[in-house]
Formats: structure tokens, C-alpha cells, sequence
């Protein structure tokens, strides 16, 4: 289906998040792609740019048919919405969290499927599908693997969409992405604010820039903006119908290793590690970061409107409080490199490029 100018029309949905704000820049550039973005907040659109942004809660059912119903025929969904607990990682158990993701899931599908015009949709999951925040998963984690025994909202939104995709007829692919990074702020996961924010705080007291987390982690890290080319993919190529996908950059790092390399695009002085809790230590320090911002003068003077939730996050992505190093959490990805994408980055190469952005935008202080 496409739209009246002969383009197809994609809805983002969570297009301010890190995800979705990624996918929203990557379509907006492509000549072939209408781009209808959805979010409580609105996102970063370019001058220039045939975005059309509708402020929508996902959690409102009426809205949602309201907003379906203005758009007007959608021929491809990504589905990068998320709904998280004020305590992050507590609500990753929290069954009143897995419910609210699946409602916002289908007060949006629900009126675009009935459309008729839909012909695709991406969903998100990621690591917690095999479990990585119970217990050490096998290395590489596959996507033939059995269902993970566990509640959580990815079952719960993936049996809602395969039995709207049935239905209705249209085709759809699951991303299940490692760390993801990016460049926007206020979400509940993204590392790169709060590596800038607690790399100028130490700065500003006059310490090093010590890693605050635990022993070594094996980890793999996703780019938002090799995310979005994946779904730009997947919309169209026949390879990724009705298929699960794990995606990573295509190498693996620990935190120790890549924070030289952040440390110089930051501007400031690595030291001894110091194990802190970034998830107590970021609050404490909000006048800190207010005095900065208003010096350098920043776009966001208020920590954690910038941070979100992510603070809490990076303790948990640095093994904060771990006695040994955690089991590695490597997936395989060879199924997506086969099925045709194999686009990569060098995990350095992204940290580099993402702090570097958000220096521009004059999010973070210059190096």
C-alpha cells in the first residue's frame, strides 16, 4: 500500500526513544518512505523533513483509534514503543508492566490491522528473551531456542501480533537486539548521556574518570542507527518475513577495554576503576550537572531529565556489585547475516560517533 505520492508510509511508534528516534532519521532520508512518527514526547525531526509527528498515549485506546483514523492508510508499523517501572530493573518482573506494554501494543495494532492497509510490522524484544537478567544464557544465545520459560511482555506481544499478522495478513519480524545505543535523552535505556553526565561531573569535582561498575562483562553492543537500517531491511525483504532476528554490531567489547576511547571523546582522564553506583550517584549530583549545563550552556540542565531511567540501567550493563565477572551474554547472528544484512560497526567506532553527536547538539560539554 502506499501513499497518495506513491511512497510507502511507515508509522513509528516510540519515535522519541532511542530506537524509534533512530528509525525515524534513517526512513526520513530514504525518497521512497512517508514517515508518521507517534510519541508522548516529540522527537528530534530535521528541517526540511516530511515527518508528520502526533503526540499519542499508547495507553489510551480511544486516542489511538482517533490517531489511526487521521493518518490514514499505513502500510508498515515499527513497533519501538516501551513502557518501563520508575524501578527499572524491578519492573522488568512486574506483571502490571508486562500488561501495559501488551494494551499499548494492541490499542495501536488493533485499529491499524482493522485498516487493512497494513502490510508489515517490526517488533523489538532483546537479550531478556533468553532470560540474561535471571541467569547466564548459552553462548551464543540462538533464536531456534526454545521459548524462555519466563512471564514477560515479549510472549505476551508476540502472541498478540503473530495472531493479528494471521489474521490479518501481513508479514512480520522481530528484532531482539543486544546493549542498544543512541543519541537521544529522558529514555530508560541508553548508556551515552550517562557516560557524558558522570564523565563531566568527575571532571567538575576534580577526579578521574574511573569505570564505576564491576569486573569484566562480555558484552555486544547495537548501534540505533545500524538498528534502523536493519528495519528499513526487514519492511521490504522477503528474507525477514515472519522471522526472529538477534543483532549486534557485529563485535563484542568489556567496558574496561572501550573506556580509553570514551574517556578521550569525553575530554577527560581515565583512572583506577571505582566501583559506584551510578544508580544513586547521578541524583546526588543533579545541582552538579545543573551548574555545568548552565555554564556550557547545554540544552538540558536537569540530570534526569536527561538521563531517564538509564542510570539505573548502567549498573546493571556494568556489573555493578558483582564479586566474579558475569557469564558472557553473546548471541548469534549469523541467521540475519545469512537471511541478507550484514551491515556493521565497530563498537569503539560508536561510542565515538554517538558522544560526538550529542556534543553537537549541545547535549553533552564539549571534549
Amino acid at each position: 500500500m502506499m501513499a497518495a505520492d506513491g511512497k510507502r508510509r511507515v508509522l513509528i511508534a516510540g519515535a522519541s526513544g532511542v530506537v524509534g528516534q533512530a528509525a525515524l532519521d534513517h526512513f526520513s532520508r530514504l525518497e521512497e518512505w512517508e514517515v508518521v512518527a507517534v510519541s508522548r514526547r516529540r522527537p528530534r525531526i530535521a528541517e526540511r523533513s516530511c515527518v508528520h509527528h502526533l503526540a499519542l498515549d499508547l495507553t489510551d485506546k480511544q486516542a489511538c483509534r482517533d490517531a489511526v483514523a487521521a493518518v490514514g492508510s499505513v502500510s508498515h508499523l515499527v513497533y519501538a514503543a516501551l513502557y518501563e517501572k520508575p524501578n527499572l530493573t524491578e519492573g522488568w518482573r512486574d506483571p502490571a508492566q508486562m500488561q501495559t506494554n501488551l494494551a499499548m501494543l494492541r490499542n495501536l495494532l488493533t485499529p491499524l490491522a482493522a485498516a487493512g492497509s497494513l502490510r508489515h510490522v517490526s517488533l523489538l524484544q532483546g537479550t531478556k528473551a533468553y532470560g540474561v537478567h535471571l541467569h547466564p544464557i548459552a553462548v551464543p544465545a540462538r533464536e531456534s531456542a526454545p521459548r524462555h520459560p519466563h512471564d514477560n511482555f515479549y510472549w505476551l506481544q508476540e502472541d498478540h501480533l503473530r495472531d493479528q499478522a494471521a489474521r490479518a495478513g501481513f508479514a512480520m519480524t522481530i528484532f531482539r537486539p543486544q546493549v542498544v545505543f543512541g543519541d537521544v535523552v529522558g529514555v530508560a535505556m541508553n548508556l551515552i548521556p550517562v557516560l557524558g553526565a558522570y564523565a563531566a561531573i568527575r571532571r567538575e569535582a576534580g577526579k578521574s574518570f574511573a569505570f564505576p561498575g564491576g569486573p569484566p562483562y562480555l558484552l555486544e553492543a547495537v548501534d540505533a542507527r545500524l538498528l534502523a537500517r536493519a528495519l528499513a531491511w526487514a519492511a521490504e525483504a522477503p528474507e525477514a518475513r515472519n522471522e526472529t532476528f538477534n543483532i549486534t554490531n557485529g563485535d563484542v567489547f568489556v567496558w574496561q577495554n572501550v573506556w580509553p576511547a570514551i574517556a578521550e571523546t569525553l575530554g577527560v582522564k581515565p583512572g583506577p576503576d571505582e566501583p559506584v553506583p551510578l544508580s544513586t550517584y547521578l541524583p546526588e549530583n543533579r545541582d552538579v550537572w545543573r551548574r555545568i549545563a548552565e555554564r556550557e550552556g547545554l540544552r538540558e540542565p536537569d540530570l534526569l531529565h536527561l538521563i531517564g531511567q538509564s542510570h539505573q540501567y548502567a549498573d546493571f550493563c556494568f556489573a555493578y556489585g558483582a564479586r566474579r565477572p558475569p557469564a558472557p551474554a553473546l548471541v548469534s547472528t549469523i541467521k540475519l547475516r545469512q537471511a541478507g544484512f550484514g551491515d556493521c560497526i565497530d563498537t569503539e567506532t560508536m561510542f565515538r560517533d554517538l558522544i560526538k553527536a550529542m556534543q553537537d547538539q549541545r547535549i553533552l560539554p564539549p571534549a
